[in-house]
């Protein structure tokens, strides 16, 4: 396996790899211009490659100083219990050596535990057309 943080990576591997794991059903993968927008800005990006098979990967925005917000973590259901998923973070740590925050998805809530996260009391969000 290997873990870059230097390797760029197009729509249509993002949204394979998105619709093999479980985010897919969260993420808008039939919209490619919204998924190149998620690639563009994101300022920070660590992947998994087997080979030219792209496994696993944390979609990240950071300071690069004090936090660094993980939008997605996901992991090919085929390539999971293989360790991708704890050492993706781990890689991103290596870039930005901060604090990595997340929210998690109802399925992986049991999960970020055992990877080495810790649960915040409260998270607070607002979507958009919520400041009327």
């Amino acid at each position: 396996m290997e873990y870059r943080t230097d390797r760029s990576l197009s729509v249509a591997e993002y949204i394979d790899l998105l619709n093999a794991t479980t985010l897919g059903e969260r993420r808008p993968v039939g919209e490619p211009d919204r998924i190149r927008q998620m690639l563009r800005h994101a300022n920070l990006m660590a992947t998994a490659w087997d080979g030219d098979l792209l496994v696993g990967a944390a979609r990240c925005f950071t300071d690069f100083a004090y936090v660094t917000y993980c939008s997605d973590l996901c992991v090919r259901e085929s390539h999971q219990r293989q360790g991708i998923g704890k050492e993706l973070p781990r890689t991103v740590l290596a870039a930005a050596p901060c604090r990595i925050v997340l929210l998690a998805a109802p399925k992986a809530v049991d999960y970020y535990p055992r990877i080495g996260f810790t649960q915040h009391p409260s998270a607070w969000t607002i979507m958009p057309g919520g400041l009327d």
